[in-house]
């Protein structure tokens, strides 16, 4: 079998995943040439489910900061927007997140499913339907929250007011009006309450700086304090962070924004790709992470659109909900959120 045809054949797992029926319209989102096997796959593999299907691609947007986000080849372009309103699936191939166009397709009731991850990590991490439950069972235990800590032996020791806005929720596929989601992903994460971030993150050797796809060579030191970094410390990898931090000329960059956990177990630590086309999901969805970010909250309902948005993946934190142990040391110790082949052997 052909690298073609095994897309197709995933692909249409995935749309099935969707709930993609028949009668339904599918519109594949590209922008040039990027990702452009993956959109022909998609086009033949709603064809094979009989769905109506068409690719809308746009000319390339220019994002400003490397990185940035909320910039998409789809702002301000009012006729694409109410193009796609008309599809009940959208694949996005040109990473829509963080724009207020996602948002307001979401709001007219299309499911978005991001696809941007190369296609060997995309076979490994496929989402299988008892996901789902795990991540959902995830997102229960974050909405019935108060709060939030996190601690790490590197000296992290930093607390969350949750109950403002609405969790974060990927397990991999979209399969509700409305509903946003990543292929891969497997995670579930919250935003604090505005100004409801204090304490100290410590990211310790090894653990990843997006967007800059690198593991850090020594620690980096974040103070919070009222929902916003005040203090980074560190050697040249804090200068770095910082120096980029400050080219947005933006104070909503320090601002704190999500945090969960990641429950793929099939995502690999090592297998971060030095490479700007990759979005990086295996750092980002690995099981038992902690992730902490900076920047935007939009995606949740907030205020806070800033272009400047970091993922810091952290290994080895413990992470408590209103003082219940959720996850120790890197390890996920709530028998519903472990791999389904784990309960099975207990």
């Amino acid at each position: 079998m052909s690298v073609q045809d095994e897309m197709i054949s995933l692909f249409k797992k995935e749309l099935e995943l969707c709930k993609l029926k028949p009668n339904e319209t599918v519109a594949v989102l590209t922008s040039g040439e990027i990702r452009a096997d993956y959109a022909k796959a998609f086009l033949a593999a709603a064809s094979q489910i009989g769905a109506n299907a068409f690719e809308l691609k746009l000319p390339q947007a220019a994002r400003g900061n490397e990185g940035s986000f909320g910039i998409t080849p789809l702002t301000d372009n009012r006729v694409a927007v109410e193009c796609l309103k008309k599809a009940d699936l959208v694949i996005d191939l040109v990473l829509l997140l963080f724009s207020k166009e996602q948002l307001e397709l979401q709001e007219a009731g299309v499911r978005i499913l991001m696809v941007v991850e190369p296609f060997d990590v995309i076979q490994r991490m496929f989402p299988k339907e008892s996901d789902k439950k795990r991540v959902l069972f995830a997102t229960d235990l974050l909405k019935n929250a108060k709060e939030l800590r996190v601690t790490n032996q590197a000296g992290t020791d930093v607390t969350y007011q949750l109950g403002q806005y609405p969790i974060l929720t990927e397990y991999g596929f979209a399969d509700e009006p409305g509903r946003w989601d990543h292929l891969p992903s497997c995670f579930a994460a919250a935003t604090s309450n505005d100004g409801g971030v204090e304490g100290v993150v410590v990211m310790d050797k090894g653990d990843i700086l997006f967007p800059f796809n690198r593991y850090l060579q020594e620690q980096v030191t974040f103070t919070i304090k009222d929902g916003f970094v005040t203090n980074i410390d560190g050697g040249f990898e804090a200068m770095l962070i910082k120096d980029y931090m400050e080219s947005f000329n933006d104070s909503r960059a320090y601002a704190i924004s999500h945090i969960g956990w990641g429950l793929n177990e099939r995502a690999q630590w090592h297998s971060l790709a030095f490479d700007d086309q990759v979005f990086g999901m295996d750092g980002r969805a690995f099981y038992g992470n902690v992730l902490f970010s900076l920047g935007p909250n939009s995606e949740l309902g907030g205020s806070n659109d800033t272009p400047c948005h970091l993922d810091l993946p952290m290994k080895n934190c413990s992470l408590y909900l209103d003082g219940r142990l959720i996850v120790k040391d890197g390890d996920v110790v709530i028998e519903e959120m472990k791999p389904i082949d784990s309960q099975l052997t207990r």
